[in-house]
């Protein structure tokens, strides 16, 4: 993806073996190739991967980024590790919800939430009691 569209590219080292993919602006059929060749460096190398996309800097997505994130998903799972996906906007959780992936990807608020998994709706749930 492109310097305009606000990306920022994977990160790794934060938080142990987790690794970040931060992804901004409009994630569709154009910019779709860019985000799928970032979770592949992102994913490089071997052992145990845990993966953290966070696209809370997205405007508007579509259902051609599933097909990357689903691949991701998988070879973490072969890997040992996990995958969570961090957003607040409507349009993510509407994508993975008509593609029947909500349960795959549920919403995280912050790359630390995602780290704990304590999925938005939980925390929510927890701040309200």
């Amino acid at each position: 993806m492109t310097e305009e569209l606000g990306r920022i590219g994977p990160q790794h080292d934060l938080f142990d073996e987790l690794r970040v993919v931060t992804a901004g602006g409009e994630l569709d059929l154009t910019t779709a190739p860019a985000f799928a060749r970032d979770l592949v460096v992102a994913r490089h190398g071997s052992g145990r991967l845990l993966l953290v996309v966070d696209l809370r800097g997205v405007t508007f997505m579509d259902g051609s980024v599933l097909e990357p994130l689903c691949a991701a998903w998988e070879d973490c799972r072969e890997r040992l590790g996990w995958l969570r996906v961090v957003h607040h906007r409507p349009g993510a959780d509407l994508v993975f919800r008509a593609a029947g992936l909500r349960d795959r990807f549920p919403r995280y608020a912050s790359i630390q939430d995602a780290w704990r998994d304590v999925p938005a709706d939980r925390a929510t749930a927890d701040r309200g009691t």
